[in-house]
């Protein structure tokens, strides 16, 4: 299969995903079919893992329905030479924090031209093998390409894992001797100048809460002036007050609460978002770090060199609410993908 055959494959699970909510307007018969196992897929994961909702998964899918066309695929494509060699097998070891988490190393190495060995995380692994059907029913030649491992990963040539600073020691030590990419934890960071308005601090809100702050693209952790004051923050984020009604999330609220308030930690709280002065970059579910800073310029070229740090949001870095949607050129760590695959 050619770069082009395997564009206008994933174009069409575009089209399939941008379709996810409208499965009864379809004529496609194929389309219908996946856009059905699709959902009861995303039924079964609801229950598999209580961090997964509806509208959480609906919102994954569709952000890849916005990304999968044929010219976003291109244009992307466009800035690499794919040579043709045989394809390699690539183990890709996915984590399972927000629906579909994966899907970006899956799409790298199909449309690269290689095979994909999956060891999915178990909080996530009802959704990707549906996509893999779909896939396969496209074109045969995808049937060979892709595997989902149940076991230890085994006859692979390169690997890409992606995990916690604990699980990267144990992906160095068995994958450390084949070309590898692994990704250890990481936090977004938002720094705000206090000339913010309402409508940046609302959609800033988008950033800290989607997926519960459980991505490594969620805003963790507020950089602000002296003196800030947070009211204006507070006021700008109430619209997602409901979010304590997530039982999981406020089991969260409660339990980080009582250990802070022992603690005689000092808070500012507004009965579903602590915020708590700290320097570290990753805070607990329901709270957010903030830290006060002086020189602007220092603090942004430190982020930017921060191996801890996975995006800024900013007035001049990603704008405020858009921190869950990467472009397909955004990659994880800041390591491109692409090139190394292209390159084994």
């Amino acid at each position: 299969m050619n770069t082009e055959n395997r564009i206008a494959a994933f174009a069409e699970l575009g089209d399939l995903f941008r379709n996810y909510n409208n499965s009864q307007n379809l004529d496609n018969a194929l389309h219908q079919k996946y856009l059905h196992q699709l959902q009861a897929a995303a039924k079964q994961s609801i229950h598999h893992n209580g961090w997964f909702t509806p509208e959480n998964i609906a919102f994954a899918i569709q952000q890849w329905g916005g990304l999968l066309t044929k010219e976003n695929l291109s244009d992307w494509l466009s800035n690499y030479a794919l040579p043709r060699t045989t394809p390699k097998n690539i183990g890709i070891v996915m984590a399972g924090n927000i629906p579909l988490v994966g899907f970006h190393d899956f799409l790298s190495v199909l449309i690269s031209g290689h095979n994909a060995i999956v060891k999915l995380s178990s909080n996530d692994r009802l959704l990707l093998p549906v996509i893999a059907n779909f896939l396969t029913e496209l074109s045969n030649e995808f049937s060979n390409a892709i595997v989902f491992e149940k076991e230890q990963l085994k006859d692979f040539d390169a690997v890409i894992a992606t995990g916690s600073n604990n699980t990267a020691r144990y992906f160095e030590y068995y994958f450390g001797k084949f070309p590898s990419i692994i990704r250890k934890n990481r936090n977004s960071v938002a720094v705000l100048t206090g000339k913010e308005t309402q409508e940046e601090l609302s959609a800033l809100a988008e950033d800290i809460f989607r997926y519960y702050g459980l991505g490594c693209r969620n805003v963790a952790k507020l950089f602000v002036p002296k003196n800030y004051n947070f009211d204006s923050f507070f006021k700008a984020i109430f619209n997602w007050q409901d979010i304590i009604n997530q039982h999981k999330y406020a089991n969260n609220y409660d339990y980080n609460k009582a250990v802070y308030l022992m603690s005689e930690i000092k808070l500012l709280d507004n009965g579903f978002l602590m915020l708590k002065e700290d320097t570290s970059y990753s805070s607990p579910i329901a709270c957010l770090f903030y830290e006060f800073y002086e020189d602007e310029a220092q603090l942004l070229a430190e982020l930017e060199n921060s191996k801890q740090v996975q995006c800024i949001v900013s007035k001049n870095h990603i704008p405020f609410g858009q921190s869950q949607q990467p472009q397909l050129h955004d990659y994880a760590d800041g390591i491109d993908s692409i090139e190394f695959l292209r390159n084994l």
